[in-house]
Order: structure tokens, then C-alpha cells, then sequence
């Protein structure tokens, strides 16, 4: 299970972010595409875990999904790609270009104390929840 290993990274990252703040991390926002080969509702278990004696333990993990999209390199037809996906172009048979879909990135982290870095407070407890907000924290 690969969630594990991102779960882990993930948790590294926000702690160096955050380090040495004395601050506990209350939520965590994801951007997962569909085309990332991630499971959310693993990388929900193994973040859990992963986070276990850090900053950001009983934190929150919340995960924006990115739909797939593609430009068609032949016409610039921009369409959703479907799941699984098709990469090429229904109107001419054309060759697409990936445009989005892969991400895995940290958007937004929430200190308990209130103050976000990235964004704003996040929903309430939960199972892995979709974040209607489209905000974005460049990553490195």
C-alpha cells in the first residue's frame, strides 16, 4: 500500500513546515487527482497512523479531487478524460495532452490555535471530506 509512504511524506513536510512552532496541526488539505493512483480512503487510515506522536496527530485529513482534463493536440479541444481514462479526441481522433489529474499536493494546513497557513478553517471531524475551496499553497 504506496498510501502508506505518501502518508509519511506528507506528515514529514507539514512537521518541517511547521516546526518548532508548538503548535498542533487541527486539518490538512490534500489535492488528489483521479489519475494519482491514490486511494483516499487508504491514505485516510495511513495518515492516521503516520501521524501518530507528531504535530499533526488527531488532525483532520481533508482531500480536493481533481477531475482528469486533456487538450487535444490536434484540434485544442479541452474535455474531462472519463475514468478510465481516454486520451484521445472524440471530434477528430487526435492524440490529447494531459492538462491535469496526477496532483498530490499539500494545499492548506490549520494550526489549533486558528491560525491557517494556506487557507482558512477547516470542516467539521470526519471521514475524508471534499473541500469545495480551490485554493492553493505552491509546493516545493
Amino acid at each position: 500500500m504506496h498510501e502508506l509512504s505518501i502518508a509519511v511524506a506528507v506528515v514529514e513536510q507539514v512537521e518541517e513546515a511547521v516546526g518548532g512552532q508548538g503548535h498542533a496541526v487541527e486539518s490538512l488539505t490534500l489535492r488528489i487527482g483521479r489519475l494519482a493512483g491514490v486511494v483516499p480512503e487508504a491514505l485516510d487510515f495511513s495518515f492516521g497512523l503516520a501521524a501518530e506522536g507528531t504535530a499533526l496527530a488527531g488532525a483532520r485529513l481533508l482531500i480536493e479531487t481533481v477531475e482528469a482534463r486533456a487538450r487535444c493536440d490536434g484540434c485544442g479541444r479541452e474535455a474531462p478524460t472519463g475514468m478510465p481514462p481516454v486520451l484521445w479526441c472524440a471530434d477528430c481522433g487526435s492524440t490529447l495532452t494531459l492538462l491535469g489529474g496526477r496532483e498530490l499536493e499539500i494545499v492548506r494546513v490549520v494550526l489549533d490555535d486558528g491560525n491557517p497557513h494556506g487557507g482558512t478553517p477547516a470542516a467539521p471531524a470526519g471521514r475524508p471530506t471534499h473541500d469545495e475551496e480551490t485554493s492553493h499553497v505552491p509546493h516545493r
